[in-house]
């Protein structure tokens, strides 16, 4: 409530609430079982981001969400690597590429709760969203690599590159088939809408844990099975099922999120008394931190920039398809690296000890880093990207036709084929009936029009398989214009289920 207020991301303040909360004497340390948290947090969060995602808007941004997704993962974990081998004092390149693999994915959660406060173009939020996605399974896959070098002190880079190659596919089609499965589970069980919401509730834990069973990634399974299950949401869901399960899933994800974010504040105490038993001051500590973050707010517009020198030495020779961003938009899109969610969740998730019983190496100060990175990332660029995004004043992208004319291009577009089956299939109703006369002239004048008296039956079920078929034809019109936003087709689609509600409650 106070972020609304006063126009700051909640995530900055969740984490200065829990700092604060922290220190008051008597409040006692929170603690979490290390192996709980990946369990806990992360299916639901990355199933959620898959669902609301438009798979039409990943596969046209395709090559800069890879190249941010992967590329500049990788790369950023291996600078971060040589980086914090090079200025910790006993700090291995295994633990440097575990670190690495912790901090280099950016939070989409932090930067969409701060975009929602100002106005950034369409293709921003979509890259931000869609490398979100990927980013995280990569980086897990870097961070469980250096878990076992640290584990085992081996590292055989064959066996890796097969791990790494079964950790990819493997983690795919597991999300697939489960997704495949619980979609014929919706249509052959006679489910109702608590057990709709239920099994979209279960659906990313069986993802997960199915995949990390047989040692896959659970992320790519999430991320695939949710993409899969969000691209047919409209043939195993009822309206019924997709508006409450929105409502649900939207107070859910808000609380996991909010908790996270809590928790980075609430076990910074318990972080630094940790540092002190590893011989670590809490001055050089700071310090350590303070120098990654650097690394990685560098290191990211570096990237951004790059990406940018790749697409123009490409557009000589092939032809691409995103248009010239200018020298301003890679600026704003390499700003937004705040850390969050899942590199609290990975700094946690490190055991205390290792299989043999010795302490994990450098622990504390490894969570230390991570917290000093997300700390900073969200007050420094969480609090100035609102300014910078007014300052910069970027380019108006046309990559999706104006809102106004989108709607209208709908509109007209749903009144045609509303009036062509009413008049090919309903001729004769349509005489008799003042319902379907009033719709008619709905449609025909492009106009609202409210009708106080009840609807029959025979009306409601026409009524019924009109929105249907203005249902399909949305679908239809997302799948073959590349140049409608797909958000704005959600929201004709969610307007559609709410008049389907409608007719259910005369």
């Amino acid at each position: 409530m106070l972020s609304n207020k006063i126009k700051v991301a909640y995530p900055v303040l969740l984490v200065l609430g829990g700092l604060t909360i922290s220190f008051i004497p008597f409040i006692p340390a929170m603690k979490i079982d290390p192996e709980l948290i990946f369990i806990i947090f992360l299916p639901p969060l990355i199933y959620e981001a898959a669902w609301t995602n438009s798979w039409k808007e990943l596969w046209h941004w395709r090559r800069i969400i890879g190249s941010f997704a992967f590329i500049v993962v990788f790369l950023t974990a291996i600078a971060i690597a040589f980086f914090a081998n090079a200025i910790i004092p006993g700090f291995s390149l295994a633990l440097g590429f575990l670190l690495g693999g912790i901090v280099s994915p950016p939070d989409a959660v932090s930067a969409s709760a701060i975009l929602k406060f100002v106005k950034a173009p369409k293709r921003m939020s979509t890259i931000l969203e869609g490398e979100s996605l990927l980013n995280d399974a990569s980086s897990l896959i870097i961070f469980r690599f250096a878990m076992v070098v640290v584990a085992t002190g081996q590292f055989v880079w064959y066996q890796a590159a097969l791990n790494f190659f079964w950790m990819v596919i493997g983690g795919i089609v597991i999300g697939l088939i489960v997704g495949i499965l619980f979609l014929k589970a919706h249509k052959w069980l006679p489910t109702d809408v608590n057990m709709d919401i239920i099994l979209t509730l279960v659906t990313p834990y069986a993802m997960y844990i199915l995949a990390e069973g047989v040692h896959a990634s659970g992320v790519l399974a999430v991320v695939s099975g949710g993409l899969y299950l969000s691209n047919f949401r409209h043939q195993f869901l009822t309206g019924s099922s997709r508006l409450s399960g929105e409502n649900v899933w939207q107070s859910l994800i808000f609380l996991l999120n909010g908790l996270v974010f809590l928790l980075i504040g609430l076990d910074l105490p318990e972080i630094i008394s940790g540092l002190q038993k590893e011989g670590f001051s809490f001055y050089s500590a700071t310090s350590y931190g303070l120098f990654i973050t650097l690394a990685l707010i560098i290191g990211r517009i570096l990237a951004a920039y790059g990406a940018l020198v790749v697409t123009l030495i490409a557009s000589h020779f092939i032809k691409v398809a995103e248009s010239n961003p200018g020298l301003k938009a890679p600026l704003l899109l390499g700003w937004t690296g705040m850390r969050g969610v899942v590199s609290l969740a990975a700094a946690l998730s490190i055991p205390v000890t290792l299989a043999n019983g010795v302490p994990f190496p450098h622990r504390n100060l490894i969570l230390y880093i991570t917290f000093i990175v997300i700390l900073v990332t969200l007050m420094l660029q969480g609090l100035t990207l609102p300014i910078l995004i007014k300052k910069i004043k970027l380019p108006v992208f046309k990559d999706h036709l104006p809102e106004e004319e989108t709607q209208r291009i709908i509109r007209e577009a749903l009144a045609k084929e509303s009036l062509k089956y009413l008049t090919e299939n309903y001729k004769a109703e349509l005489e008799h009936s003042l319902h379907l006369q009033k719709l008619f002239s709905k449609w025909e004048n492009q106009l609202n029009s409210d009708e106080n008296s009840e609807m029959s039956l025979r009306n409601k079920t026409i009524y019924g398989n009109i929105l249907e078929k203005q249902r399909r034809l949305l679908l239809h019109l997302n799948k073959k214009e590349k140049h409608i936003d797909e958000d704005i087709i959600r929201k004709f689609l969610h307007q559609i289920d709410l008049e389907e509600e409608r007719l259910k409650l005369e």
